[in-house]
């Protein structure tokens, strides 16, 4: 972590976040009783940055990590700590979205293969009828930039990178039920820093967005 890449990952990690709770804020403007899942949650303690004191939250991990998170992060009064693995949709049922719905992931679709990211997109669009998911990606070359660097120096066997997005324009093409897929830069898209940075860092978010592609995606699902 002292390293120039070390300080730019942890940069990057606090980039990610504050992009989204940016576009669960900007849900909640108009739908301020939706409920707010957090996919893949780990102890990411978001809901605590966009509680309005009106909406709901969901947070949904494999049960080891739920087990973790109900020690350290107990669920609140209008929260929710769900044991589930995503791929299995009867979480689906515990969610109520009567009042709307923003669902975000941040770092897990990487670990998930595309023919599974696509069902998971296309059912939830079928169920959560214009309802909002944010989560962030990258291309193939970052893919495995991922598998090669920090996973490999973390010694994480188990798992490899599958998921990446060349051109967010071709998720479109994946259900009807996708009313419009947008995204912005991972780095500058929702405040840029790369005044503030130093020169090493400033090349590091040029290569972020030009080579990597890093972005944060938005899917807007049909009424």
């Amino acid at each position: 972590m002292e390293s120039v890449a070390g300080r730019f990952g942890a940069l990057e990690v606090a980039q990610r976040h504050y992009d989204l709770i940016c576009e669960v804020r900007d849900y909640l403007k108009t739908h301020p009783k939706a409920a707010v899942v957090n996919l893949g949650c780990g102890l990411d303690d978001t809901l605590s940055k966009v509680d309005n004191g009106e909406c709901k939250g969901y947070n949904i991990d494999m049960p080891d990590v739920i087990k973790i998170r109900n020690e350290l992060l107990p669920a609140g009064e209008r929260e929710k700590n769900i044991a589930c693995d995503l791929n299995d949709y009867s979480w689906f049922d515990l969610i109520d979205a009567s009042d709307g719905a923003i669902f975000f992931a941040a770092g897990v679709f990487y670990y998930f293969k595309t023919e599974d990211v696509k069902k998971l997109f296309c059912a939830m669009a079928n169920r959560f009828k214009g309802a909002v998911l944010a989560f962030d990606a990258c291309n193939k070359r970052g893919a495995k930039m991922m598998m090669k660097t920090w996973l490999k120096e973390a010694g994480i066997t188990d798992v490899s990178a599958f998921f990446s997005v060349e051109d967010e324009t071709a998720l479109q093409n994946w259900s009807i039920r996708f009313h419009s897929v947008t995204a912005k830069s991972y780095m500058r898209g929702y405040r840029d820093i790369y005044k503030k940075v130093n020169g090493i860092h400033k090349l590091l978010i040029k290569f972020c967005d030009s080579l990597v592609r890093m972005k944060i995606i938005r899917i807007t699902f049909e009424k």
